[in-house]
């Protein structure tokens, strides 16, 4: 299985991109879905959360409190260090599970933090979504209704833009409308099963 990292900062649109290779018949893996999963209600990620966060990560439903805790751990390093070691473990079994279960010609793994935490092995390939800072920043901030100065706090916890681009092999610049991305995608999925075949 011909493996591609997708990968590109917040805002970035990589869940666009994403969707687009889904449209063209593309199996994707998002390690986002993924790190929801393994949080769920049931789940021991959650109860590990509770004992390492306190009783505050959980809301009155159950459930993850996803903004209370998206607010302590970019503020805090180590914090954040803490949730990817009881996380990304589970998230990285669960990728490798899925690809073993495929039988597609290629897959795409979403994984916003490939080139910052070192999955750069999980992949054949590396497909970073670019778009400048500011129209990070403008659609982060519309989609998830935050304000400009949390997401400065998210941007500056990731990779810069300039480590992504040294790290891709392949870039979709993502600066124009949906009609130009598809394109875009369409002549990358034609090269991916160019190099799948190649294997």
């Amino acid at each position: 299985m011909f493996r591609v990292g997708l990968t590109g900062g917040i805002g970035s649109g990589k869940s666009t991109a994403s969707g687009l290779f889904a449209q063209q018949g593309v199996p994707v893996i998002d390690a986002d879905a993924i790190a929801r999963e393994v949080v769920a209600p049931g789940q021991p990620a959650l109860e590990a959360i509770r004992q390492a966060f306190g009783a505050a990560a959980i809301g009155a439903d159950g459930t993850l409190d996803r903004a209370w805790l998206r607010t302590r751990v970019f503020a805090a390093p180590d914090e954040r260090q803490r949730l990817e070691e009881l996380l990304h473990p589970l998230i990285r079994d669960a990728i490798r599970d899925r690809v073993r279960r495929l039988t597609a010609p290629y897959v795409i793994i979403a994984i916003p933090l490939l080139v910052e935490k070192g999955w750069r092995s999980e992949v054949d390939r590396v497909l970073v979504i670019d778009a400048p800072v500011e129209q990070q920043i403008a659609r982060t901030a519309s989609r998830d209704q935050m304000q400009t100065e949390d997401v400065m706090r998210i941007l500056a916890a990731q990779g810069s833009r300039e480590e992504r681009l040294a790290a891709a092999d392949d870039v979709l610049c993502n600066e124009g409308d949906l009609n130009a991305l598809r394109e875009r995608v369409t002549l990358l999925h034609q090269r991916y099963l160019r190099l799948a075949g190649q294997r």
